[in-house]
Formats: structure tokens, sequence, C-alpha cells
């Protein structure tokens, strides 16, 4: 899946923790700040974006908050 996308902020423990178990889990993604247009839009659409991190295809939130590697990986049919 290489269309996810890893909305994030700055200064954020959780978005570093969940970066980990992402790269752990060598999940590919593209990162957008909260802040940015593209995060706006997706707000728009009815991705929450109010707990970070948040892992969406785009259509649905696949993870939130503090990632566990063994749900994600499930979630995503790695295991």
């Amino acid at each position: 899946m290489s269309d996810l996308l890893y909305i994030t902020a700055e200064d954020c423990h959780l978005c570093e923790h969940s970066r980990t178990v992402l790269d752990q889990l060598g999940i590919a993604r593209r990162e957008l700040n909260v802040a940015s247009d593209e995060a706006m839009a997706l707000a728009a659409r009815g991705i929450p974006l109010s707990f970070l991190p948040v892992l969406t295809n785009g259509e649905q939130v696949l993870a939130y908050g503090r990632f566990s590697a063994k749900r994600l990986a499930a979630e995503l049919g790695l295991s």
C-alpha cells in the first residue's frame, strides 16, 4: 500500500513513536503536516484529525494516536 497518508504535527511524541512503528513494519506512506492544505481537505471530507497522528488511505482512518505494530499489521494484512 503506497497510497497511505500519515498526518502528523511538529513536536509530537506520539507521531515519533508511530513513525517508528511504520518504519519497523516497512509501511510506505506520504507524510503530511496537519496544517497543510491537503490535510485540511481530508478533514473537510470527514477524516478526523483531532487525535494525531493519523494513518489513512484517504477514505478511512486505519490508525490514530499511539500505533500498535500488531494491530496495524493485522489491519493491513501484513501478519
